[in-house]
């Protein structure tokens, strides 16, 4: 009798396994990452055509709103990655009871090697501890995959990509605290209030503004920051239906954007795209609130499948009309603004061009440039450069690259990375070896700023995330070298025409960055007050 209500339970067990088409999930996962990487969701479509709205034409921020909008139709029209910095893939799937989790989980990494393969994400998984590059995004513990099981009859897939810039902006406060500009903040919403105005003031440019924003409220140092993580995949037009957090919400938008960070950190009317803030309990003696920073490129996408045929029945965050963000006269009257105000560079550049430089003016190069990251920052510290970079520009990217059938290496990708992690090393490269020019995002710190002014060298700001955009700029690569740190961190040799980029610090000592950061500090003491 026993044996047999056994073999009655495996037989339930076995009529509630769904046997799900592997093959054909992995083609739909196959096609949601390739959507997530060059297709901009339409929520953030409509927040960024808001912004591009209300920002004052002629302004830097306006100018890079322009270009922002510019490279996402590029990206439409390549099906190529909007920011060549593709992330840390993210997947939070929910399954019927009955579905093989193990055998999903093979099949993304599988479509995730095909997706690397053909350029449609960067190589990103590198070992912790030798700084060895995988090739094809696969790693300990990665991607990231996280399941649940719900009662509902289809698997709902969502993908994350979130870049490093952004990434390295999060930040983790544990109340009560001293916040710079605001004073004290408790252990109430006031506080938490407070928390997340400083989370905006701190991001400044670096992380790609305008951005968007999830706060966790309570848990642990951990399931806080899942939790702000998981308000990043809301849409951005939802309604909290906490009532004490959607009027927190509205309050954020409406004030982080008087902060006048702007665009890129270039001063202006949109600094916040989007915050969504979501609570969960906490133990008496912890009280973390947990913000996750995501840049205007914010890739995130979701898939409906049906569990047996492992098809997609339907696409989320694509609700509403696909907005144009640009019409064709406005990209031929900022092209032809930025023309007749741009300083026109072949490199190499000289001493005396560079001293004639200040912050503000837009400049448009030709000639080589050569990418440098954070490997080959710390190598030319330590090593001879393997060719000659006097009078050479240096641009910190980490492009995604494809080889023809012919092995010539073409760009697909290519902004700028956040510059300040080659703080450290910068300003002494330069000097070291007559390098006249970097090229970044988000600006760099005092040493760099003190090593211009001495050897004669600029800061060059170019649009964080329009990967696009300036890779339309890179005619042809000439070379490469130190392939041993994977295509993200090698030093490539391109030929660009026409690159534009602001100069945000010069020879004289000014630095745009120091400005906003120190007037948006100002701004920012103006909600000290308790709000809540």
């Amino acid at each position: 009798m026993k044996n047999f209500i056994i073999l009655c339970i495996l037989g339930e067990e076995m009529k509630g396994e769904i046997d799900v088409n592997v093959q054909n999930f992995q083609d739909s996962m196959y096609q949601l990452i390739v959507q997530t990487s060059t297709n901009l969701p339409k929520d953030v479509r409509r927040a960024l055509k808001k912004a591009k709205e209300r920002e004052i034409a002629g302004t830097r921020s306006a100018m890079s709103l322009s270009t922002i909008a510019e490279n996402i139709g590029m990206a439409d029209e390549n099906v190529s990655p909007i920011c060549q910095d593709t992330g840390l893939p993210t997947f939070k799937i929910k399954t019927p009871i009955g579905v093989n989790q193990l055998e999903l989980k093979q099949a993304i990494k599988n479509a995730m090697v095909q997706a690397t393969k053909d350029g449609k994400m960067r190589p990103n998984a590198v070992d912790s501890i030798t700084g060895d590059n995988s090739g094809d995004n696969l790693g300990l513990g990665l991607p990231v995959v996280k399941f649940e099981q719900w009662e509902k009859d289809y698997i709902d897939v969502r993908l994350i990509l979130k870049g490093g810039g952004c990434e390295n902006k999060n930040i983790q406060y544990s109340l009560p605290c001293e916040l710079e500009g605001l004073g004290r903040a408790g252990r109430d919403l006031d506080g938490i209030r407070k928390c997340i105005m400083h989370s905006v003031y701190q991001a400044q440019g670096q992380g790609c503004s305008a951005g968007f924003i999830g706060v966790g409220i309570g848990g642990d140092r951990s399931s806080g920051y899942d939790l702000a993580k998981e308000q990043l995949f809301r849409s951005s037009d939802d309604v909290n239906p906490n009532e004490d957090l959607r009027k927190l919400e509205e309050y954020v938008m409406e004030h982080a954007n008087e902060l006048g960070i702007g665009t890129m950190g270039f001063g202006g009317e949109t600094t916040l795209l989007g915050c969504k803030i979501g609570v969960m309990h906490r133990i008496p003696a912890s009280f973390f609130v947990s913000v996750a920073y995501n840049c205007w490129a914010f890739r995130r996408l979701g898939v409906k499948v049906d569990p047996a045929t492992g098809n997609i029945q339907d696409w989320l965050y694509q609700e509403g009309d696909k907005v144009s963000l640009v019409s064709e006269a406005e990209q031929q009257t900022a092209a032809a603004a930025e023309e007749s105000k741009e300083i026109v560079l072949q490199a190499p550049i000289t001493e005396e061009q560079i001293r004639s430089l200040k912050v503000g003016d837009v400049v448009s190069i030709s000639g080589m440039m050569y990418t440098g990251r954070d490997a080959i920052h710390k190598y030319l510290s330590d090593n001879d450069a393997p060719i000659d970079l006097n009078g050479q520009v240096i641009y910190h990217c980490g492009p995604v690259m494809l080889k023809d059938e012919e092995g010539q290496w073409h760009v697909k990708a290519a902004g700028p990375t956040t510059s300040i992690r080659e703080e450290p090393y910068q300003g002494d490269i330069m000097k070291k070896f007559g390098i006249r020019a970097v090229i970044g995002k988000g600006g760099m710190g005092a040493k760099t700023l003190a090593a211009l002014q001495e050897h004669g060298g600029v800061y060059l700001n170019a649009i964080g995330g329009a990967a696009q955009y300036y890779a339309d700029c890179i005619k042809s690569v000439e070379g490469v070298d130190l392939m041993q740190f994977g295509i993200p961190e090698a030093m490539w040799h391109l030929r660009v025409e026409k690159f534009k980029a602001v100069v945000t610090m010069d020879s004289h000592g000014n630095s745009l960055h120091e400005d906003i950061d120190k007037s948006s500090l100002d701004k920012l003491a103006q909600f000290a007050g308790k709000v809540f």
